[in-house]
């Protein structure tokens, strides 16, 4: 007899990863130079030597049991037996513990607090170096980016501002404050993407699961402390307001996104679309283009002043967006082919500084063409945002592993092969343990080799549904969901239930359609199209006027079946 599994282990085994990441980051982790809570205590041993070690290791294992966790999660998500909901608790209950820990895989919290410490002095972080005002909280910060302005919005200058006019020079309090402060972005993700879900066709609990529970937000995102957290939230709110409710307020949001990190703005002219397309009845005309044109940069620049003004700052965050050019990461394309091209040369630098330029100016071109193939709005302009923000991340001079949630947040909401779904969850994985867990230095080279097979591994477990089958349903129920949309910005999610029933009855055939009758129950109906292929299969007990993808028929389904 199979053994039966209670519902909520795939969140309990997360669960159980993310607290062993959380104890083994007090050692692995991103720590403090000059930690006043474990320094001169026994526990000091998990720092240096054999007990850093033990210390890693209980990170790695966590990380493994989370990643496993977060598949099996997915399938039971695809296959109908986890709901938005659950999606949207489990990744919380998951990045709880991590709230508590010491960051992972990066130390870009502290110098947050380290830029910060210039603006809270009276003094403009886009002229004046952190390095200029000594003290506990810059001390703890990387040196290099202690000689480099703020690269910066006004809004994220303002709310490390903020944070240290609570805290003073409390490092860790400002770093667990400040972190709080940044997943006010993960709650406006759990909101929008269902939103964007219902206009651009994907489910919302697939969608979340790939971009809110996935394992590079969790991990990287949210563990590290990133604003890049907040930019995406901001930005994911915006542009479900603007294609469903209220444009301007929605392009507000991408503005105050922009405020935060400069790459938000790569969505403004795609969504200005959609709002001239809204405002001239469904055709974008000249003048309808002119006038939200017009709207659109009055609310930028107004949005931006307010920020500027309310964070004591100037306008030099625009000139010191070039502050980490300094780095050079293989993951750039543009950064990565100079690098090859010097080691040719011999002369790195300069192929560098062509290879770059040359990237950008393809940039500019691909995001041009993709802004004209997005005219016609809607779905289509935030599929187009969400592709120029992949390309802005591959080809910008500069990408970090986290840079790669940009474009995952606004094309989740869209139908994916399972595929496709499959390289998504490959290269996440490769992204979150494409450094050491302290954020210092990349892994060896044989390191990289046993991440390789671990991402291929996590690829092929996505695409096979069987790995679900290890649990993750309970009492013989299957909970699927369905959002339901109104004028409001979001009415909820629906949680519907439907009995299984023990046999199948009736098997009919018919032009490539089966139906499949259960006893005493809805017949369920599945048309073998092209719909159906990419993995956007109707929720059960909801009725679609049509797949959208050519067969042209009216399906209604029932209670789903597990495979």
């Amino acid at each position: 007899m199979t053994a039966r599994f209670p519902r909520w282990e795939a969140s309990a085994v997360g669960l159980a990863g993310s607290i062993l990441v959380s104890l083994g980051a007090f050692g692995a982790g991103a720590t403090l130079r000059h930690d006043p809570v474990l320094s001169g205590t026994v526990f000091s041993i998990v720092r240096f030597g054999h007990g850093r070690l033990l210390a890693t290791v209980v990170v790695y294992l966590g990380i493994f049991l989370l990643v496993s966790a977060w598949v099996r999660l997915g399938h039971s998500a695809r296959a109908g037996q986890a709901n938005a909901r659950k999606i949207v608790r489990t990744t919380w209950m998951w990045c709880v513990p991590l709230l508590c820990a010491p960051p992972l895989f990066s130390t870009d919290l502290y110098t947050y607090l380290a830029q910060g410490v210039v603006a809270h002095a009276g003094f403009d972080p886009y002229t004046r170096v952190a390095a200029d005002f000594p003290g506990p909280i810059t001390d703890n910060a990387a040196g290099g980016w202690l000689r480099v302005p703020s690269p910066y919005g006004p809004l994220h200058i303002l709310i490390v501002k903020s944070v240290l006019s609570v805290t003073g020079d409390n490092v860790i309090l400002g770093a667990l404050l400040t972190r709080l402060a940044m997943t006010a972005g993960l709650a406006l993700m759990c909101v929008a993407v269902p939103i964007l879900c219902r206009q651009l066709g994907s489910r919302p609990e697939c969608a979340l699961w790939m971009a809110v529970a996935n394992p590079l937000t969790v991990l990287c995102v949210v563990s590290g402390g990133h604003n890049d957290l907040l930019m995406i939230g901001l930005l994911s709110a915006g542009a479900a307001l603007v294609i469903t409710t209220v444009p301007g307020l929605g392009f507000v949001l991408v503005a105050l996104a922009a405020a935060v990190k400069a790459p938000a703005a790569v969505a403004l002219p795609f969504l200005l679309w959609e709002w001239a397309r809204r405002r001239s009845g469904g055709r974008t005309s000249v003048r309808g283009y002119g006038f939200t044109l017009v709207a659109t940069v009055s609310i930028v620049v107004s949005t931006m002043g307010l920020c500027s003004v309310a964070a004591g700052v100037s306008l030099g965050w625009i000139g010191a967006l070039s502050g980490n050019s300094v780095l050079e990461p293989w993951l750039s394309a543009s950064t990565s082919a100079g690098k090859i091209v010097g080691l040719l040369t011999g002369d790195p630098a300069a192929a560098v500084a062509v290879s770059r330029i040359a990237g950008c100016v393809v940039l500019v071109a691909v995001v041009a063409w993709l802004w004209w193939r997005s005219r016609a709005g809607g779905a289509d302009a935030v599929r187009g945002a969400a592709a120029a923000l992949f390309v802005t991340v591959v080809l910008a001079p500069v990408a970090l592993p986290w840079y790669f949630t940009w474009p995952l947040v606004l094309g989740s909401a869209a139908a994916w092969p399972v595929s496709r779904v499959a390289v998504a969850a490959a290269a996440s994985t490769w992204l979150v343990v494409s450094t050491h867990p302290d954020g210092k230095s990349l892994l060896p080279p044989w390191g990289f080799a046993v991440l390789a097979v671990a991402s291929v591994v996590v690829g092929m477990l996505t695409m096979r549904g069987k790995f679900a089958l290890l649990g993750d349903v309970g009492a013989g129920r299957v909970v699927a969901s369905t959002f339901e949309g109104s004028s409001l910005p979001i009415n909820g999610f629906l949680a519907i239930r439907a009995k299984l029933h023990a046999g199948l009855s009736v098997a009919l055939k018919s032009r490539g359609c089966v139906a499949v009758a259960a006893p005493r129950s809805a017949q369920v109906e599945r048309y073998s199209c092209r719909e159906e292929q990419r993995g956007c299969l109707a929720e059960p007990g909801v009725a679609r006027p049509s797949c959208g993808r050519g067969c042209g028929r009216t399906r209604t389904t029932g209670p789903a079946t597990p495979d």
